[in-house]
């Protein structure tokens, strides 16, 4: 703890402060200031610091101003928080956000990363370096420049699918300069890592980078789970310092892992009895079952089968990127990727749904499996300059986009003649059932002999979708002297989906195909006042909408028209629309070292589609969350780093539709709730404090309230009830050292008191349960 409380509370007033300074009248510049990057190292006019936690602009050619004229609440991960947090992967990245949480898979919702932010499924709104990636999938960093945050409606940036906001991955590139930067990393549970940069100018002109990655862990305080990958990421930018630039890369990612099945709730939303208002994880504390049996469970328990459940992924995708310099401060550009990710799973759900752990203080192992194919084609052109009408100086974007996504997933079979997995059944005793099928509650025992094997359904068992859109979008900042800016936009997507839901095994129908367009238009729209060169305060307005189909089955939507969804009317399906409002203030301080930002909003959805009063599918569906956040990033003095957030985001579902209760359709259980995965309240905060040149001690604080999965009635339709994880303070700390310039040793502890939390809370049936304490050691080398 000693460590974590050096960096997170140093001193809070600096030495001196500089008098913070006009922003650059170029907008164009990647940096502020006259700041200029040196490898790991920023100089400033006031400062000299070693990486940073501030970034003056997002990286997109869609972006029209510094961040800090920006009308949007923007939150950027820079590479060194990415290393001071020890974040591999874009999971334990967005853990350091506050009002992002993680969602949970199951058999309808495809494992990997499913990012919430204000209370929507982000799945479909992750890119990398501005184009569409949306397929299920969890993701490294290995080969990561930057995240970006951006909330509220993003529709008009990237498109369907962006309710209440979006992230985009930077990719790393070639540099002018040449470097080698090499670390490996030892740690508690097996822990292993090592990860090579090469940058090699081959040419004044021509550069080559080169990252890798190999990865092996277990994970600390789960028993038995373990996880491998590997991967590699060549990139070549030919024409680096000219007019026209071309860049070519390749990201190959391989994974490999025993999944964490997670902790049973004490009783599922869909089981719960009259009497019990809200149901936690079953926790380690003794809890007694209907049955008055005593259930007790250690922090390691395990309900999966471990020669059995697997998950595999493999990514592969290829980019080539054009820039050319127009002049007259114009620049073209056209980026094309082709991406192809393939996911296998087979897992053990530790299933409650037939109240097996209150009842008889059982489990039931219910298998969900999965194998699906994303392949996606994207072509963008942008240009974007800067240009006078009289007094009004512009600084415009536009870009038009052709996107193509096509998914196809299916399940496991027991065996070739298609016999089905086990699904939950009732498990008065551990023994009861079959083939390992229920287990005991307070002790499992993950290698329970499972007889028998797996096999792929054929392709007429797996749902097809694909989707093509065509946009066309621009976007203006238009500064009106030095003190007033307006920020405005529009896109348009011309969106058609077509889905065939899976056939039988036996059938000897032909497939048939559903199809549905849309015409969408999304705007923003928002004015900024600069009462210092160093501050704005803004108000904005964005909307974003959601198409049937726009996960491709790839995260959740309220209006899928994938899978069994085809068999409805696709004329009956409707656009979701999402409207947000914010009002903010930005400020650089400290000679612009320092970034502070404090905004109020809200985002409104309207068209999820739910039942209506007579039983049918409607689309009468509304969720508003409403909040504060406030955000901190940069460099206090050459010594001190900071980066944190808070967000209280208090949600309500206003009209969840209807439910079949007791034979009748009453006021669904969500109607006047808060919305599932949306904390009330979220807060960072990470610190580095040089003690000396060569030490530097940190750490880092995460709070989540409350965390609801869903809700659901029990045999008292009047009482509503829901699932939810408790809320939670997580700590790491952090040390480290250079012997000389080129070497640095690191000490991280992650979860530093070793706290039992869970970090994913799904509808019904489970939890997951993050990861203990554990202990890296790294030593790494640049040069």
């Amino acid at each position: 703890m000693a460590i974590g409380a050096i960096g997170l509370f140093a001193p809070v007033f600096p030495a001196a402060a500089a008098t913070p300074e006009a922003t650059p009248a170029d907008p164009q510049a990647q940096t502020t200031h006259n700041q200029a990057e040196l490898g790991a190292v920023t100089v400033t006019d006031t400062v000299v610091v070693e990486g940073s936690y501030r970034a003056d602009r997002l990286s997109s050619s869609k972006a029209t101003a510094d961040l800090v004229d920006t009308p949007r609440s923007v939150t950027v991960l820079t590479r060194q928080l990415l290393d001071d947090t020890h974040s591999t992967t874009l999971a334990e990245a967005l853990r350091m956000v506050p009002g992002i949480t993680l969602g949970a898979g199951e058999g309808g919702n495809p494992l990997g990363d499913r990012p919430f932010i204000r209370g929507s499924d982000s799945s479909n709104a992750i890119h990398i370096d501005g184009l569409t990636d949306i397929a299920a999938q969890t993701r490294e960093t290995f080969d990561v420049e930057s995240v970006e945050v951006v909330k509220g409606s993003d529709g008009i940036t990237n498109g369907s699918g962006n309710a209440a906001g979006s992230i985009n991955i930077v990719s790393k590139a070639p540099e002018e300069h040449r470097f080698v930067a090499v670390e490996g990393d030892v740690g508690s549970a097996a822990y292993r890592r090592f990860t090579i940069d090469v940058n090699q100018p081959l040419t004044s002109t021509i550069g080559l980078r080169i990252n890798a990655m190999s990865h092996d862990q277990n994970v600390s305080g789960r028993a038995v789970t373990w996880q491998r990958r590997w991967g590699i990421a060549p990139s070549l930018t030919i024409g680096m310092g000219t007019p026209t630039r071309v860049t070519l890369d390749w990201y190959h990612l391989n994974t490999a892992e025993l999944p964490d099945e997670g902790i049973p709730y004490t009783r599922a939303a869909s089981s719960l009895s009259s009497g019990v208002t809200e149901v936690a994880p079953l926790g380690t504390d003794a809890f007694a079952t209907a049955n008055g049996q005593t259930v007790t469970r250690s922090r390691d328990t395990f309900y999966g089968l471990a020669n059995r459940d697997f998950r595999r992924t493999l990514t592969d995708a290829a980019t080539v990127r054009v820039a050319h310099d127009l002049g007259g401060g114009f620049q073209l550009t056209n980026a094309t990727r082709y991406s192809h990710v393939n996911q296998e799973y087979l897992w053990t759900l530790p299933d409650d749904s037939k109240g097996n752990v209150y009842a008889y203080g059982t489990v039931s192992r219910r298998v969900n499996s999965r194998y699906s194919r994303q392949t996606g084609v994207v072509d963008q052109l942008a240009v974007n300059g800067k240009f006078d009408t009289g007094p009004l100086k512009h600084s415009l974007a536009a870009a038009f986009e052709y996107n193509w996504q096509k998914s196809g997933y299916g399940s496991y079979y027991a065996d070739s003649s298609r016999t089905a997995l086990p699904l939950a059944i009732a498990c008065p005793t551990a023994t009861s059932g079959t083939n390992a099928i229920c287990t005991s509650a307070s002790n499992p025992n993950p290698y329970d002999q499972w007889t028998g094997g797996w096999v792929m359904g054929s392709p007429q068992t797996m749902t097809l979708a694909n989707w093509t859109t065509l946009s066309a979008s621009v976007y203006d900042t238009i500064s009106i002297g030095d003190k007033w800016k307006i920020n405005l936009g529009g896109r348009y997507d011309h969106f058609v989906t077509h889905a065939s839901a899976a056939l039988s095994a036996t059938s000897t129908a032909q497939r048939t195909w559903a199809r549905r367009q849309d015409d969408l238009f999304t705007y923003q729209a928002g004015l900024v006042y600069k009462p210092r060169p160093n501050g704005s305060v803004y108000f904005s307005t964005a909307t974003s909408v959601i198409a049937p189909g726009s996960f491709l089955a790839q995260g959740s939507e309220d209006n899928a028209f994938v899978s069994s969804t085809t068999t409805i009317d696709p004329s009956a399906l409707k656009v979701q629309h999402t409207t947000s409002y914010e009002l903010g203030t930005k400020w650089n301080f400290f000679g612009d070292g320092l970034s502070v930002t404090a905004d109020i909003f809200q985002t409104r959805t309207t068209n999820a589609r739910t039942t209506d009063a007579g039983g049918f599918v409607s689309n009468v569906g509304i969720k508003r969350v409403r909040g504060f956040e406030a955000s901190v990033s940069g460099n206090v003095t050459d010594k001190w780093s900071l980066f944190g957030g808070y967000a209280h985001t208090p949600s309500v579902i206003t009209d969840g539709g209807y439910t079949l209760v007791a034979g009748a359709y009453v006021p669904a259980a969500s109607t006047g709730r808060r919305a599932p995965n949306t904390p009330m309240d979220s807060m960072t905060l990470t610190s580095q404090y040089k003690i000396t040149p060569r030490f530097t001690l940190g750490g880092s604080a995460i709070f989540n309230s409350k965390v609801y999965g869903g809700f659901a009635y029990g045999s008292n339709a009047s009482v509503v009830r829901g699932v939810y994880v408790p809320s939670y303070w997580r700590f790491d700390a952090n040390a480290s050292y250079r012997p000389t310039n080129h070497i640095t040793i690191k000490l991280d502890a992650l979860n530093l008191t070793d706290k039992l939390y869970y970090d994913q809370a799904y509808a019904s049936h489970y939890a997951h349960q993050a990861a203990g304490r554990t202990i890296i050691g790294s030593v790494a080398f640049k040069y």
